[in-house]
């Protein structure tokens, strides 16, 4: 279908080492960062309706979708999209229904925001993929939170787009928000609240004044999930303030009501990491449709709030540790290699700034060389302008301005490095040009010769020298988001299908896509509520983990019978007249349950904390006992130690992750 038909332009993925890009981008960034106080819209949005919103469900339960990270190229956009649109999926022997709430966590265009921007490349998409609300069953609603590409024109394309009047959609879904930031009331108990800072700086006084009005009805048996422009709990590592934002918001809005914060999820960092702790979960999905980020320079465990910020006079530290990420860590070291291939062939322009710079210094360096003296060689005039430039050039590469010298001199190091070695392979190609027989022509031949011969073949060498510095710098931690962004890898996304099950119960299914789709066939024919294009050969989904049952009820049923274990250890249950069947542990660690005489039914061990009395961690109170046996447990995450019984009467329990308090069950 051509553009006219479809209403929006397909666009190719952003070159991010494209030097007018990279020019651009860069004083947007330093404008949004020095002016946007000036600029922020959310002062503003107090003038606005201040109501929460309420998603019911189905019978109780309800289905969301949660996509950050999304308006890149086209063909990771729209796979992506299409998949969400697909009225279910059927996903590692599981089916599961389209969202009826689709959430998007910042970054919904890039690589600045404006109209043509969020219309070819976040609106266009996704109205091609579900042009038209589904022909039976409600109409889905879209919640979206800006991320920093969103703010660059200080929020006012997000705002028309998001949080227009009420009327307003994208395709099939419709929009309800009218501020930059959300409460949404769940079934069950559960809350969803989307909070906006704007560029990690701070959370304004209007926008916590809805919060807290929001928050007068939570209770001790509400539980919430907290979206978040950026995984500041990752990012805490290298700068401790990053998650001072968030504590706070905690501390102050939700904490005093009782409810618990169970889950914490954002985008920002391209690819699927989750850590979970003794209270919650923190996953990061950014896996929409741009560019591919390393998971190999994820730190295995995190402490936050961390230790080395004020705030944690405030708030008690909680450690948490990696338990999956998407792709894996060998995967993501084996495509740092593509570099080498990748950052020329999909950075033309870079590589052509880089011949320009080489030969202009050849040609400098040449001239110098046919000065009398070894001063006058050293301080010709465009030759040090050429020198200053390379090693300016390199220098700002490898340290941004944001980056404290007292803290990054790992930086500073690298960028000399580089930069001395792109001035090396200058000096090398100007010793080779200078044997040739082209520098005796007439002007202008040498420098027609040195546009057509030297420039094209030294842009390559200097690339793949870019190339090498990206990887070696990469093994201290320094431009590991430029290793990935020079060879832009599209494949490898992922995104979340999240349940409320009736009984209070919130499972998070993290589904990955090994490779996306690059050629589609029209249908313009089909039903009202069918996508435009399709893929020409089927999108296949895997779960990148089981699904995370981040917490359950009170009382639940038997658990079904144990999957395989991916991750952590189980050891059998021993029984005295009385029978242990296995409990299952998705996140934390199970601790036994001490049962008076009686059975002891499977404890499903899932993401959480855990209290005396009720269904814990590993907590199974016995059910009616036979004599028998104890079949071993299995664990996908976390250990499940021995649960022991005796003969009794108990019923059973679903634990929550983190540590339990033992429960016990009378005759």
């Amino acid at each position: 279908m051509e553009p006219q038909q479809l209403g929006f332009t397909p666009q190719r993925p952003v070159g991010w080492l494209a030097p007018l890009l990279l020019l651009n981008t860069g004083l947007r960034t330093l404008f949004a960062i020095l002016f946007g106080a000036y600029l922020d819209k959310r002062e503003l949005q107090n003038a606005l309706s201040g109501d929460s919103f309420q998603q019911p469900g189905t019978d109780g339960e309800l289905w969301l979708d949660y996509v950050a990270d999304l308006g890149d190229g086209f063909h990771a956009t729209y796979s992506v999209a299409y998949l969400l649109a697909q009225p279910q999926l059927e996903v590692g022997g599981r089916v599961l229904p389209r969202g009826q709430v689709l959430l998007m966590g910042g970054d919904q265009v890039y690589p600045v925001a404006n109209g043509d921007s969020y219309e070819n490349r976040t609106k266009g998409p996704y109205r091609a993929a579900l042009p038209q609300p589904p022909a039976t069953g409600p109409r889905p609603t879209l919640f979206a939170l800006p991320g920093n590409h969103d703010w660059y024109d200080g929020l006012t394309a997000f705002l028309r787009l998001f949080a227009r009047r009420k009327d307003g959609h994208i395709g099939g879904w419709r929009t309800q928000q009218r501020r930059s930031y959300f409460a949404v009331e769940l079934p069950a108990n559960w809350w969803l609240f989307g909070i906006d800072e704007q560029f990690g700086a701070y959370i304004d006084d209007p926008q916590l004044l809805y919060f807290e009005k929001a928050a007068r009805n939570l209770g001790p048996d509400d539980r919430v999930i907290l979206m978040t422009p950026s995984p500041t709990w990752v990012k805490a590592a290298k700068k401790p303030e990053a998650y001072d934002a968030v504590d706070y918001f905690i501390r102050t809005i939700l904490a005093p009501t009782g409810a618990h914060v169970r889950l914490l999820v954002s985008g920002d960092m391209h690819h699927y990491a989750r850590y979970t702790g003794e209270d919650r979960d923190l996953i990061t999905c950014g896996g929409g449709g741009a560019y591919l980020l390393a998971t190999h320079q994820l730190p295995e465990t995190l402490t936050v709030p961390p230790k080395e910020t004020l705030t944690r006079s405030a708030s008690r530290s909680r450690d948490y540790s990696l338990v999956s990420r998407f792709p894996s860590a060998a995967q993501s070291r084996r495509m740092s290699w593509g570099v080498f291939g990748k950052l020329p062939a999909r950075n033309t322009g870079f590589a052509t700034m880089l011949g320009i710079v080489h030969t202009l210094t050849m040609l400098a360096m040449a001239g110098a060389a046919g000065q009398s003296g070894t001063i006058q060689r050293l301080f010709s005039i465009p030759l040090v302008l050429m020198l200053v430039l390379i090693m300016t050039g390199a220098v700002l590469f490898a340290q941004p301005p944001g980056a404290s010298s007292d803290k990054h001199a790992r930086h500073w190091i690298l960028g000399l490095a580089h930069g001395f070695a792109q001035i090396a392979l200058a000096a090398g190609g100007t010793w080779v040009w200078l044997q040739l027989p082209f520098r005796d022509w007439a002007w202008p031949g040498p420098l027609a010769v040195a546009a057509v011969l030297y420039g094209p073949l030294i842009a390559y060498l200097a690339a793949q020298l870019v190339a090498l510095y990206l990887l070696i710098a990469s093994f201290f931690d320094v431009n590991v988001n430029e290793l990935f962004a020079g060879q832009g890898i599209e494949d490898a996304k992922s995104f979340l299908r999240l349940h409320i099950a009736a009984d209070g119960t919130l499972t998070v299914h993290p589904i990955g896509i090994d490779k996306i789709c690059r050629k589609w066939v029209a249908d313009p024919h089909g039903p009202p509520d069918s996508p435009w294009l399709r893929p020409d050969e089927p999108l296949r989904t895997h779960l990148i983990e089981p699904p995370i049952i981040v917490d359950g009820p009170a009382e639940a049923a038997p658990a079904p019978a144990p999957t395989p274990a991916t991750s952590g250890t189980a050891t059998p249950g021993t029984a005295t007249p009385g029978t242990a069947t296995p409990g299952t542990a998705t996140s934390g660690a199970a601790t036994s349950g001490a049962a008076t005489p009686g059975t002891a039914t499977p404890g499903t061990a899932t993401s959480g904390a855990a209290t005396p009395g009720t269904a814990t961690p590993g907590t199974a109170t016995p059910g009616t006992a036979t004599p028998g046996t104890a079949t071993p447990g299995t664990a996908t995450s976390g250990t499940a130690t021995p649960g022991t019984a005796t003969p009794g009467t108990a019923t059973p329990g679903t634990a929550t992750s983190g540590t339990a308090t033992p429960g016990t069950a009378a005759p």
